[in-house]
């Protein structure tokens, strides 16, 4: 497979695919995607993590991939995978302010903050004035 699917990135696209599939990604998986948008939208990362991160994000967003992402079970498992490879060639650029951003933007989104229940939105993901800061 040898498209680009940084082509394929957008900021609304992204924030349009995790407002509407929160609860089938999950938690880990919301947490994961945040990150590496808050590490590639960061003037500090390097262009050659961004080129790597907005590709897996960009995986994330386009709708037919390896395993269509509305398969019962499976659907989101090659998008996850891209995410960690995507996460672990880039771990260098990642800070401690990229994490934490993530994770008080999940806890935005969903009501009960803790581990041991990680599929409860309070309400969709928005867009409303974080995606930028």
């Amino acid at each position: 497979m040898t498209e680009n699917f940084q082509q394929h990135y957008s900021e609304d696209g992204l924030w349009d695919k995790l407002n509407r599939f929160a609860r089938t990604l999950g938690r880990e998986v919301l947490e994961k995607a945040l990150v590496l948008y808050y590490t590639g939208i960061d003037e500090k990362t390097p262009k050659w993590a961004k080129t790597v991160l907005f590709t897996a994000l960009g995986y994330l967003i386009l709708p037919l991939d390896t395993i269509p992402d509305l398969t019962p079970g499976v659907g989101f498992a090659d998008d996850t995978a891209a995410l960690l490879a995507a996460a672990a060639s880039v771990a260098s650029c990642i800070s401690e302010k990229h994490r934490e951003r993530a994770k008080q933007k999940i806890k935005t989104w969903f009501k009960d903050t803790s581990p041991a229940n990680p599929s409860t939105p309070s309400s969709s993901p928005s867009t409303s004035s974080d995606e930028n800061n």
